[in-house]
């Protein structure tokens, strides 16, 4: 047995650094801890956390191939955020011009969720748990 504790980090790689490291930070949230320019990759890596525990790893990479980001493709499927008051949520997301899907009822717990994306098309989740 493994004896897994918690994920670690979730890491991400961006078509336009500068951009997605304001979505994360300024429209989502999360706050930067730290950033480092990794010269012999000619990449940026971002270390975010989210009410103060390390979450994201965001990172640039030059000319980074283009990923299937359909929900239903084979592998991650979508990152899910749990909020208190998803009608709140999607307000904050509308204001800083970001489309939300309609909301859904979870069949199985009747919580209400909605989907969105990061600027590369990254199926997001936002859950109401409030």
């Amino acid at each position: 047995m493994l004896n897994l504790r918690q994920i670690h980090h979730i890491a991400i790689i961006a078509s336009d650094y500068a951009r997605s490291k304001t979505f994360y930070c300024d429209v989502l949230g999360f706050t930067l801890i730290d950033e480092f320019y990794r010269e012999e990759r000619d990449s940026w890596k971002a270390d975010l956390a989210l009410n103060g525990q390390y979450t994201l790893e965001l990172f640039s990479f030059p000319h980074p191939p283009l990923r299937v980001n359909r929900p239903e493709a084979c592998g991650l499927r979508h990152l899910a955020f749990s909020v208190d008051d998803i009608d709140l949520a999607i307000a904050g997301l509308t204001h800083a011009g970001v489309t939300c899907e309609a909301v859904r009822i979870d069949p199985y717990t009747s919580r209400r969720f909605t989907f969105f994306s990061d600027p590369d098309g990254l199926p997001l989740e936002l859950y109401e748990i409030g």
